[in-house]
């Protein structure tokens, strides 16, 4: 999705740029009423019918033809260059056409070629022909060509050519020379208009410049929507969430309408922070915009839908959309298996591909991970050799996990480490990470030791290895080796990622950590804590307190676990939303054994539904139940 919503604001730049005036000569020509949306074959046909008049080598008829041929997105260069070539004397509009056309092709550097023709025959080139060469040159990566058409520009005098130099900001952007780029830019401040300070925000953007791309935004003397576009785009693409949400709404304030390339930036900023309410309003938006449920719409609501824990919501969407790619296709089908739907996931799969549709990559991590979510070995088995065999897939390190985390959920450790150990490349730390855990669930210390050493060894700074070693040793109470792993921990300054939980309410973002204390309402959260807690250990509520890592008195264990993130999020949920709503929360690691319970049994007291969605996967609270069968 990033690299289409890239793709269309450049290409939206692109057409700033590039669509101003440049078929004027045209105008005087008996085919001027030719529609610039003319098919390829409708071209050929006009073409065929000038020939057979013998006009075929007519200027000023054929001017038209070729300006429909640089409008068609799919005219074939060499058939363009036929063309330029079968006219005596062609003039300036028609070259540029025709570079035009190749700026869009495949062969984009025969632009160069055609140039260099122009100036030995002698035709002047003028500011448009500039202007396309330059994109040609920005679609090739053609630097060195580039900048001798630079030492042209200025050399003819066109160094003054708002047009000229927006297509120079954009080459150089293009080329990741975004200090030529900004010398262009400053260069000549009376020569800018809106374009071109959007051509070097969008160079700023792609180079992932955000603070000079909050500056340059500030400056800017007028504002479109591709600006507005590139400034949200610039805060995702840097995980700036909330920021881009917040330019978003400041962009409504004003009365601009989105394009699409916004909304779908904003549905995966949504999706992303688990936002439901926000997620909410740009579909309300989309709708009132009148915006037809494209592909890429349609398929940032899927994912959207799914990661905000409306699966159901996910599935009426895809159902509508009018056409779907395999993107779509590839959505549903993760969000799915991120929900524990594991036999409908396959389902769908199947559908997917008796449709016609070509699995790739993406589309059998979620096949994979559908299986391993809800235990179904011998079908995850089934579709890891149907990759290799029936696609040509070779597995990557995600399948691979996939499959350890599969073997190792279900108790076959040692058919993990096999698979692991017959990979051909060196292994992704990842893959034993895993299989750690897979040790941890069914109790195997001594094979967790070995692999957790192993892992410190590989890496001495990553948190993760140490935590899950120490809560193997944990689960065995052998607690003098849990203080050495800790201790070991803190010696080399691999400080464990702090966990926290996010609750979206009243149109804020509220972020919780363990015994967190700065939420201004904290006196009636913990006081809600104290209220539930009472209630569910009436309805039969035991804490499960084998998670906490230290060799203390039950009693104290139990008060170590109280105050976990999700606990003090479902407090506050309660806190705000109506009785009987359902409870949203976004967990950054996966959700611990006792606040499974936990939340289990406020579902079932309080008849509440409650959806976490932790760094693994969703689990849908329900009736005293989870979706996830208590397997995750």
């Amino acid at each position: 999705m990033l690299a289409y919503r890239r793709t269309h604001i450049l290409l939206s730049l692109s057409i700033q740029f590039t669509n101003r005036h440049f078929s004027a000569a045209s105008s005087h020509s008996p085919l001027s009423s030719l529609p610039r949306s003319l098919s390829l074959g409708q071209t050929k046909q006009a073409h065929a019918r000038l020939i057979t008049a013998g006009l075929g080598a007519d200027t000023q008829l054929m001017g038209p033809l070729i300006a429909a041929l640089a409008h068609s997105p799919s005219a074939p260069s060499e058939y363009c260059h036929a063309v330029f070539h079968s006219i005596q004397n062609p003039r300036v509009f028609l070259a540029n056409n025709t570079i035009r056309c190749f700026a869009k092709s495949e062969s984009p550097r025969e632009s160069v070629g055609l140039y260099a023709f122009m100036r030995r025959s002698g035709l002047q080139p003028n500011n448009y022909t500039f202007t396309f060469l330059l994109q040609s040159c920005s679609n090739a990566l053609a630097l060195v060509e580039g900048i001798q058409v630079h030492a042209h520009v200025v050399k003819i005098g066109f160094g003054e050519d708002v047009f000229v130099r927006n297509g120079l900001v954009q080459f150089y952007c293009a080329c990741c020379k975004i200090e030529c780029a900004k010398k262009v830019f400053d260069e000549s401040p009376q020569c800018r208009d809106v374009v071109t300070w959007n051509v070097m925000l969008g160079g700023y953007v792609r180079d992932g410049q955000i603070g000079l791309v909050e500056k340059l935004f500030g400056e800017m003397p007028e504002r479109d929507v591709i600006s507005w576009s590139l400034m949200i785009m610039g805060y995702v693409q840097n995980g700036k969430l909330e920021e881009g949400l917040q330019s978003f709404k400041e962009m409504r304030e004003k009365g601009l309408v989105p394009n699409e390339a916004i909304l779908v930036t904003v549905l995966s900023a949504s999706a992303q922070l688990g936002l439901l309410d926000q997620g909410r309003l740009v579909h309300s938006v989309i709708s009132s915009c009148n915006f037809p449920l494209s592909v890429p719409i349609g398929t940032g609501l899927i994912d959207m839908y799914a990661k905000c824990g409306c699966i159901d919501q996910a599935k009426v969407v895809f159902n509508a959309m009018p056409e779907k790619d395999v993107c779509s296709w590839n959505a549903m089908i993760c969000g799915l298996a991120a929900h524990g739907l594991g036999m409908e996931a396959l389902s769908l799969f199947e559908r997917f591909t008796s449709e016609g549709f070509c699995p790739v990559n993406v589309t059998f991590v979620g096949v994979l991970n559908a299986c391993s979510r809800t235990g179904l070995v011998s079908k995850g088995q089934h579709y890891f050799k149907m990759m290799s065999e029936n696609y040509g897939i070779e597995p990557e390190m995600e399948h691979y996990g996939c499959m350890v985390d599969l073997l190792g959920r279900a108790g076959l450790v040692p058919e993990a480490m096999d698979l692991i150990e017959k990979i051909s490349i060196q292994p992704d730390p990842v893959l034993w990470t895993t299989l750690l855990g897979a040790c941890k669930i069914h109790g195997l210390v001594e094979l967790g030791e070995q692999i957790g050493n192993k892992l410190i060894q590989l890496d001495p700074t990553h948190d993760g290895n140490y935590v899950q070693l120490a809560g193997i040793y944990a689960k065995a109470r052998k607690w003098a080796d849990v203080v050495r792993i800790r201790r070991l921990m803190v010696d080399r300054r691999a400080n464990k990622v702090a966990g926290w939980s996010l609750i979206e309410a009243q149109g804020r973002l509220h972020r919780f950590v363990a015994g967190d204390k700065g939420h201004e309402r904290y006196p009636e959260i913990y006081k809600m804590l104290q209220i539930i807690g009472k209630r569910i250990g009436e309805g039969g509520y035991m804490p499960n307190v084998s998670p906490v890592m230290h060799d203390i008195e039950e009693e104290e264990k139990e008060n170590a676990i109280k105050e976990h993130s999700e606990r003090l999020a479902i407090a506050f949920g309660f806190l705000v939303t109506a009785c009987g709503d359902c409870i949203r929360i976004v967990k950054n690691l996966r959700v611990c054994g006792d606040c499974h319970d936990f939340s289990k049994a406020v579902s079932k007291v309080f008849m509440r539904e409650i959806i976490v969605r932790d760094g693994s996967r969703f689990h849908h609270f329900k009736e005293g139940n989870c979706s996830c069968l208590d397997y995750w």
